[in-house]
């Protein structure tokens, strides 16, 4: 391999990734995500590519999109409380749960195989899919959210779910909030906040979970997390996610659902795909 070859190999590389990262940011304010759903599988071809072995591909970029969620879904959280849709006491509510399940997903990180990682993906990416484009008014399972012990356990099962696919909560949020008769716009504001309470101890505890799969990792990886990766996605989807907030208040609810419903669906056959 000449040195030339390996400066236009990079160039590429680079110029990808900072795509992933205005397409993340974008996302991130859109939907109240933190663009995870896009970075993973960008990541994982881009890991596979560069030659990293394929047992720790998925888990390299679940804690990669998480290490870049934190930046991102902070400023996302700011842009949608200017906007006032954010249910406080609900985001309160489901805060600890939300960090406990994040940190059982990381010690689940450093066992298991990428299969589990991709297949949670496609499920919980379907499934809100399927409510988001084809659901009807009478999809509901209640009024309103419940209170306790019910919303321990939502917040316990979106931060476990979250952490194994490299999300900030966005998708699980909306679905919980969409059966339980929330509007869609406040349900993307909430995401956001449950984002950062995702995204930090998921970026820490997966750079634990990787620490002894060190000889099977790329250079400047701390863990299952690519510094340079983080590095090179954070700067444009920083940037990006007021662009995607601002946008997504513009939006008409049907036309946001709708979106949201097709971007998930084909990330979800992406991953199933990648398993069979």
């Amino acid at each position: 391999m000449t040195g030339a070859f390996d400066v236009s190999q990079l160039a590429g590389l680079a110029a990808v990734l900072l795509l992933a990262g205005v397409a993340s940011g974008l996302l991130a304010g859109l939907f109240g995500v933190g663009g995870g759903a896009v970075m993973v599988p960008v990541l994982y071809q881009l890991f596979a590519v560069i030659g990293v072995p394929s047992e720790v591909q998925m888990q390299l970029a679940v804690g990669t999109s998480l290490a870049v969620i934190v930046p991102t879904s902070v400023r996302s959280f700011m842009a949608h409380l200017e906007q006032g849709r954010v249910d406080r006491a609900l985001l309160r509510s489901w805060a600890i749960p939300t960090v406990v399940g994040v940190l059982l997903g990381t010690w689940i990180a450093s066992f298991a195989p990428p299969a589990v990682f991709k297949l949670v993906f496609v499920f919980v990416a379907w499934v809100t899919a399927i409510k988001l484009g084809f659901g009807r008014v009478s999809w509901k399972l209640a009024d309103d959210v419940p209170g306790e012990p019910w919303r321990t356990v939502m917040g316990l099962v979106t931060g476990l779910l979250s952490a194994l696919m490299g999300i900030g909560g966005g998708s699980i949020v909306n679905l919980i909030m969409s059966f339980c008769n929330r509007p869609i716009h406040q349900s993307v504001a909430t995401a956001s906040g449950l984002g950062v309470l995702i995204s930090i101890p998921g970026a820490i505890g997966y750079m634990w979970a990787g620490g002894a799969q060190a000889a099977l990792l790329p250079p400047l990886s701390i863990g299952f997390v690519s510094l340079l990766g983080a590095a090179l996605i954070m700067p444009t989807s920083i940037y990006c996610a007021p662009i995607g907030a601002r946008l997504a208040h513009r939006l008409s609810k049907r036309r946001l659902e709708i979106s949201f419903a097709v971007f998930l669906a084909a990330m979800g056959l992406r991953f199933l795909v990648s398993v069979l």
